[in-house]
């Protein structure tokens, strides 16, 4: 995510996504990983409001550890899952694909959106790859910001 300007797309679709969530009084949780390890940024709970300050200090750091974040996520969304079952849980995955893990699909959720952010001429498909395997939605970043989240 560090090439380009992917971060900081991914980092405007992030506040768009805060602001949906918040405008539908939905709950939110925020994992967050690269250079090696993940970090649960914001615990499951009401959406409140988020801005581009509150989103300067997420940074990437190549060697995307994509199991470990999912295992992260998927740890956040079984909590959920306990503390109200009859919620519909959805992950939105921010990703550019670059990385060699396959990791499986969090049970927890209901429904799973990969956003891929890969922008390369010649393009690896790994982010359309993972959805398929999981069944998840596939959408491009600049699919779904035409579609303003």
């Amino acid at each position: 995510m560090l090439a380009g300007d992917r971060l900081a797309r991914a980092k405007g679709m992030l506040v768009a996504l805060f602001d949906r969530a918040y405008r539908e009084r939905a709950e939110i949780a925020l994992v967050c990983f690269g250079g090696g390890r993940a970090q649960v940024r914001r615990q499951p709970g009401a959406a409140h409001w988020f801005n581009e300050r509150w989103v300067m200090p997420i940074g990437g750091g190549g060697g995307t550890p994509l199991a470990l974040g999912l295992a992260s996520a998927s740890t956040v969304l079984e909590r959920a899952a306990r503390r109200r079952p009859s919620q519909r849980r959805w992950l939105w995955l921010l990703t550019d694909g670059r990385t060699n893990e396959r990791p499986q699909a969090p049970l927890a959720a209901h429904e799973i959106v990969v956003v891929d952010f890969e922008t390369d001429a010649i393009r690896v498909g790994r982010a359309e790859a993972l959805a398929r395997d999981w069944g998840a939605r596939h959408v491009t970043a600049d699919a779904l910001s035409e579609d303003a989240v």
